[in-house]
């Protein structure tokens, strides 16, 4: 059932959801949130479309707020409000208002949607598209419990992301975030299956997605592991692969339904990691209200590093961009280059190794650099001599793993593209 009010007020329309609510027969009142959409005229139907899937798991009102553009001067000193309620079939599990605003009241849109609000119910807040730089602070986005903007929809995702963890406040979110999800499920379980330590990682996706961005902090912030970025032709995220102290782990999306999950050992397992629709998105949003710890932990980790430098073209055609945990690791590879050491695995930590007696050929080299920066004041001869003999010592000691350095921080261990083989277990 739909009703049309032009030029109305707040007043009017609550009247007219209670009159409509009497007309089909459901007096009753089973919504359990408010749904804000703030949206405009181009993108309120595939929004709303969204909203009314979500509501069958999640009986809401929804309120649609359409800021409509003056045409004139003259139109934007007149202020008015027309509304269309919507409730039963044409309006999911719950009830619809759709509210157009017109010249001066479009600035005050929280003033028109409080009083139209559910008692004693949390509020949620929905951008679709052009969200604000601080959702917390917004007008609209004050009165919610939970704020969910998408990324993907901005010009510049990855400037997006870096204003999303600059303003963060309890209980912000993006769909950017929920799209990985199964993604985030899938690597959990594969690193349960196995006892292992994580020594590197590389996630490949499309270059203006910010998922993949997302899941590389994560992957970088949870595991503390050098993680990069590479870029391929999507759709979405691609490919996650992780070095372990037991073999690599693969997880491979080609197109946008099944993956392929390749253990060391084990046979291949195809996974069901299809590409979700909004309403399953909002619909997982909407389920937990309270604030993502998670997500606030992934954001803030490696948003300042962000969009690093192009490095070097990965097999396969993809290449590869320094991520979250390679620009501090890639400083301190640097410092201890420069001394005479060996490349220093700063983004994995000191409690990762590759076994094989590493991890003491790793303490001698640390004890000769120390060493010869204690005689640095000696004469610039003995210096060269001390730093070339460690140089030497080291390269000995480990010549595969000073060979293979690039320059980055990981010249001590090989990277997700240097990986063996995976070796597969004889099916039988």
């Amino acid at each position: 059932m739909k009703t049309d009010l032009t030029d109305t007020t707040a007043s009017k329309i609550n009247k007219a959801l209670v009159k409509a609510r009497r007309a089909i027969g459901t007096p009753a009142v089973g919504m359990v949130l408010t749904l804000v959409i703030v949206t405009d005229e181009e993108n309120a139907y595939d929004a709303l479309k969204a909203a009314n899937d979500a509501s069958r798991e999640h009986p809401s009102r929804t309120l649609v707020v359409i800021k409509r553009v003056s045409r004139g001067p003259r139109d934007r000193t007149k202020s008015r409000l027309d509304a269309e309620v919507r409730v039963g079939a044409d309006a999911g599990a719950g009830e619809t208002v759709v509210l157009r605003l017109y010249g001066e009241v479009a600035d005050h849109a929280q003033s028109v949607v409080l009083p139209l609000l559910l008692p004693d119910a949390p509020v949620v807040v929905w951008w679709p598209v052009t969200a604000p730089l601080d959702p917390a602070r917004d007008p609209l986005g004050a009165l919610a419990q939970r704020r969910v903007t998408d990324s993907y929809s901005a010009e510049k995702p990855i400037d997006e992301l870096r204003a999303r963890a600059d303003n963060y406040e309890p209980g912000d979110t993006d769909l950017a975030w929920t799209r990985i999800t199964p993604w985030r499920s899938m690597l959990a379980a594969a690193l349960d299956q196995v006892d292992c330590e994580v020594i590197s990682a590389e996630v490949h996706g499309e270059q203006y997605n910010p998922s993949v961005e997302l899941l590389a902090m994560w992957l970088a912030d949870r595991l503390h592991v050098h993680v990069r970025r590479g870029v391929s032709a999507g759709p979405g995220l691609n490919e996650v692969r992780m070095l372990t102290s037991t073999g690599p782990i693969r997880l491979y999306r080609p197109s946008g339904g099944l993956a392929l999950l390749t253990l060391e050992d084990q046979p291949d397992r195809a996974v069901a990691l299809k590409r979700r629709e909004t309403s399953e998105l909002l619909a997982e949003e909407l389920r937990r209200l309270d604030p993502d710890d998670t997500y606030a932990s992934a954001l803030r980790f490696g948003v300042d590093r962000l969009g690093g430098s192009t490095g070097s073209a990965l097999p396969g055609g993809t290449t590869s961009e320094t991520t979250p945990a390679s620009a501090s690791a890639s400083a301190s590879a640097s410092a201890s280059a420069s001394a005479g050491g060996v490349a220093s695995s700063g983004g994995a930590g000191s409690a990762l190794s590759l076994g094989g007696g590493s991890s003491s050929v790793a303490d001698t080299s640390r004890a000769d650099t120390a060493s010869t920066a204690a005689s640095g004041s000696a004469s610039a001869s003995a210096s060269a001599s001390t730093s070339a003999s460690a140089s030497a010592s080291a390269s000995l000691a480990l010549p595969a793993l000073a060979a293979g350095g690039d320059g980055d921080g990981d010249g001590e261990r090989p990277t997700p593209a240097q990986m063996p083989p995976v070796k597969k277990a004889a099916s039988s």
